[in-house]
């Protein structure tokens, strides 16, 4: 590993316990209704689209996987919906897509 590699890793790492530190301090602060609250339980399907839609675009396999995965989001709860993301391009990958 080089040591531009171990320094992002090591930065990141500081990002992310700061992010967490930071949350735990003044999440009592924040209120529990209205629109923080609606803002706050959006707040994961924005995380995780945001981090799979530089992957959706980078192959048909990918493509196809977030299709069926948003077909099921409609139908199953979202870690079924994970799931069937996740098996669907493994599966695809596998066949060559």
């Amino acid at each position: 590993m080089s040591a531009d590699s171990a320094q992002a890793i090591l930065v990141m790492a500081v990002a992310t316990y700061a992010t967490r530190l930071g949350g735990m301090l003044i999440g009592g602060y924040l209120p529990k209704t209205g629109r923080v609250r609606q803002a706050l339980d959006a707040l994961p399907a924005a995380v995780l689209t945001v981090v799979i839609a530089p992957a959706v675009i980078a192959g048909s396999a990918e493509m196809i996987a977030a299709a069926l995965a948003l077909v099921a989001a409609l139908r199953l709860p979202m870690i079924a919906a994970v799931l069937v993301g996740m098996g669907s391009v493994a599966i695809l990958r596998a066949f060559g897509l």
